[in-house]
């Protein structure tokens, strides 16, 4: 895709998954700020027992202060915090890049049964001939083997605290919402994640490359991608 500048600069708030950190964004942040946009790659406080999906919401808010203009996009286990967020404050568009999509009332920690996830990777498992132990195979490989082990080493504790709280919405935030599914993706594969995009958003996902960390893998496709989405909402609302 050819590298996409238009419209007012943005702020793009980064929200990461489970066990892990804002270093994950650290390609796709330098590809927006050298489109001219701010970057506020949060970091969630994951390892902290005392913290459920509220806490990770205010750590969004404070990190974003009073920028305006916001894109929020949540990876994985950063759905769950994502809509809190454009629940509270004002949000142009949210974009889910392969993440985990709640219902009113469900705890994070019964997301895998109810959607179907253990079976689905039962299934991609057994193609992919992996053992239990290779965790590149299952999360990383489509990144170069240096970065592979990088993103591997820089995992964190993730406490328990968020997956036993209900998520507290009645309803998903009025934002303009869009979902991003990387076909890669072995740990959330990807007719799994159709599925559950249908099912539980009632729209069709866009897709794109990569594994379970396609801004690592795929960061100028996905921040074109990103800034179509950003054009295309401007152009609608112009």
């Amino acid at each position: 895709m050819n590298r996409i500048r238009s419209g007012t600069p943005a702020t793009y708030v980064l929200i990461h998954g489970a066990a892990a950190d804002s270093w994950c964004w650290h390609l796709l942040a330098a590809e927006l700020r050298d489109r001219g946009h701010d970057v506020v790659a949060v970091d969630l406080p994951c390892d902290d027992e005392s913290a459920g999906l509220t806490e990770y919401a205010d750590s969004v808010i404070a990190a974003v202060g009073a920028r305006t203009n916001l894109v929020v996009v949540a990876h994985s286990f950063g759905g769950f915090t994502a809509p809190l967020v454009c629940d509270r404050v004002p949000v142009r568009l949210l974009v889910m890049l392969q993440a985990m999509i709640p219902k009113p009332g469900e705890l994070p920690g019964e997301w895998w049964a109810a959607t179907g996830h253990d079976q689905a990777r039962r299934e991609q498992d057994a193609l992919d001939g992996r053992a239990e132990n290779d965790l590149v195979t299952l999360f990383v490989h489509d990144l170069p083997p240096r970065l592979a082990a990088e993103a591997l080493s820089r995992g964190k504790a993730q406490a328990s605290t968020p997956f036993t709280q209900p998520w507290p919405l009645a309803a998903w935030p009025e934002v303009p919402t869009r979902f991003l599914l990387s076909r890669g993706d072995r740990f959330f594969p990807a007719d799994f994640m159709r599925r559950v995009v249908r099912d539980r958003l009632r729209i069709v996902p866009d897709e794109m490359a990569g594994d379970h960390l396609p801004m690592l893998g795929h960061p100028t496709e996905l921040a074109d991608r990103l800034e179509a989405y950003r054009s295309q909402l401007e152009a609608e609302t112009a």
